[in-house]
């Protein structure tokens, strides 16, 4: 059953648009959703002070919904629920596990990994007081709560489906495998201004690049150790991090002495530019639902070292060279053997390339699109 002629009002809660890896998923998903279905209307949730900005144009499109309950708190369970009554939503999707209780329309809910359950030591303690066990428990409640109550469940790799499945007993026949796509304008090649950018920042001629929020998870502590160790002819290249809240270093960062330097979070254009200059880029964390660095470096046609862990495998084929990420000697064995090998990271940058071109929002917007005409053929809420 198709609604596409109708005027079908779907409900998305986007108060992390302006986060790392769900931010970056529904700036790239929902701007293709309202063009693929224009004669929808589209709600969203926002928090306090958020613009939208980066949706683009069309203010008709994008009614903003204001909530100021926190993220992960037991409010915004219930307030959501409230919300898509009042609005009088047809369709509900939570970019995340955090589904209301109580939802009367069908809803869809994405959860890109099972990273709080696969890692319960790395998990931060709830009000930095509270026992891991909590934030575990939470995670592990709400989960079971959104797979069992959604009617369509969205996620970004296989891996991500088979731990939903083994961990918190998601219905396979619900599960729907949509990769995140690459912004078109990475494809596109350098832009003029990418030089006086990376000059800005700081950038050496040669660097290994790492982007992501330097998390437990991300490894980056190993990699740092890795980058220290380095033979003496690579002395004078350094890892690049980029992520983060704020401009202070993590600890882990100290394992890799002078060998790092530390940008922080940065805008979207010095982003680009930065992966462009980058003569390598490293993503070697314990594990990744899916791993959009890997593929937005791909896209620049930079060569990638990857973990062998989770989803990334599925993203970079064998257009990546794939590591042990708990061995820094492995890690450090695959960076050094590409900062000295010019004609492997040739050949892997052009195979990364072509490999980036086929994941395109567009098509992991027509997939959900399509999610979302299931859920509502199944009629009104559970």
């Amino acid at each position: 059953m198709s609604r596409d002629a109708g005027a079908v009002h779907v409900l998305v809660d986007a108060r992390k648009l302006d986060d790392y890896g769900i931010g970056a998923y529904l700036r790239g998903l929902l701007p293709e959703l309202a063009a693929l279905r224009p004669r929808w209307r589209w709600s969203l949730v926002v928090a306090p002070g958020q613009r939208l900005e980066e949706l683009g144009p069309g203010p008709e499109r994008w009614h903003a919904i204001v909530e100021p309950a926190g993220k992960y708190s037991l409010a915004e369970i219930r307030r959501l629920a409230g919300i898509a009554r009042r609005c009088g939503a047809d369709l509900f999707h939570a970019p995340h596990y955090t589904y209301p209780a109580g939802l009367d329309c069908p809803g869809v809910v994405t959860i890109h990994d099972c990273i709080h359950l696969l890692f319960p030591r790395l998990l931060p303690r709830p009000g930095g007081l509270l026992p891991r066990r909590l934030a575990w428990l939470y995670a592990a409640v709400m989960m079971r709560h959104a797979v069992r109550r959604a009617r369509r469940v969205l996620t970004v790799s296989r891996a991500s489906a088979g731990d939903l499945v083994r961990l918190v007993g998601a219905d396979p026949a619900r599960i729907r495998v949509i990769p995140n796509g690459c912004p078109p304008r990475l494809l596109a090649g350098p832009a003029p201004e990418d030089c006086s950018l990376r000059a800005r920042l700081g950038l050496p001629e040669r660097y290994v690049l790492f982007v992501g929020n330097p998390k437990p998870h991300k490894n980056l502590e190993r990699l740092c150790e890795a980058m220290r160790g380095l033979p003496t002819a690579l002395a004078e290249v350094p890892l690049v991090v980029v992520g983060g809240a704020g401009d202070a270093r993590p600890p882990a960062t100290e394992q890799a002495g002078g060998r790092l330097l530390w940008l922080g979070r940065i805008g979207t254009r010095q982003l680009e530019a930065t992966y462009r200059g980058a003569t390598l880029l490293c993503l070697p964390s314990l594990y990744e639902g899916f791993g959009l660095p890997a593929l937005e470096a791909m896209a620049c046609g930079v060569p990638v070292v990857a973990s062998d862990r989770g989803g990334l495998p599925e993203v970079v084929g064998d257009a990546a060279v794939l590591v042990d990420p708990e061995s820094v000697e492995a890690i450090r064995a695959a960076v050094a053997g590409l900062l000295l090998d010019a004609d492997r990271r040739r050949r892997l940058a052009a195979a990364g390339s072509l490999r980036a071109r086929r994941f395109t929002w567009r098509g992991a917007a027509a997939a959900t699109a399509a999610a979302y005409e299931e859920a509502l053929a199944e009629g009104t809420g559970r």
